[in-house]
């Protein structure tokens, strides 16, 4: 029998998190199954166990790793504020709106991290605050408070905006829902 390298096990256990984020901002946390979430991984459901307790854990280290790199993209962008204000007009674009498989962890799942356990709820807590951060020192700093809730008041902005877009049929009123949000996010920034 073959022994797997060291970091094999760990190299798996991040392809399983990376193909279950995509599918999870798709399909939704309940419509994700394991098998599902195993095949796009390229494995069975057998080894789902030897990497995770339960569904709920997968779904807590997801949800960790999808705000993880939406903080390393944020972190990502120039200093100063044409960056932020780029970074609100990608967010609201019809191309994020059409995609939720490789867009914003909050604005695909929000509604069902709230039903979701209390770790993945923790997890979520703990990826939001440092988001929610980064955001507020990216405006201005005469007051950080206020910067914070601006920050607070913009990402809140632009994940209730996205979700509202993508839950109308009408393409018209869409692309306006967006439009709106995106003056809206920066009248909360200013």
């Amino acid at each position: 029998m073959a022994r797997y390298s060291a970091g094999h096990k760990d190299a798996t256990r991040r392809r399983m998190v990376e193909a279950a984020g995509p599918r999870c901002k798709r399909d939704g946390i309940d419509g994700s199954g394991i098998a599902t979430l195993m095949s796009d991984a390229g494995l069975t459901n057998g080894a789902f166990y030897a990497h995770f307790a339960s569904k709920n854990d997968l779904i807590a280290t997801v949800v960790t790793d999808q705000l993880a790199t939406q903080y390393a993209a944020i972190g990502a962008l120039p200093p100063g504020w044409p960056a932020l204000e780029r970074f609100v007009r990608d967010y609201l674009s019809p191309e994020h709106r059409d995609d939720p498989a490789s867009g914003c962890p909050s604005a695909a799942l929000l509604d069902e991290i709230t039903r979701c356990d209390n770790a993945t709820r923790q997890a979520y807590t703990n990826g939001i605050g440092p988001i929610i951060d980064l955001i507020s020192r990216r405006l201005n700093q005469d007051d950080p408070d206020l910067a914070r809730d601006r920050a607070i008041g913009m990402f809140t902005v632009l994940v209730s905006t996205l979700q509202l877009a993508r839950a109308v049929t009408d393409r018209d009123l869409s692309d306006r829902i967006l439009a709106a949000g995106i003056e809206n996010a920066i009248a909360l920034a200013a």
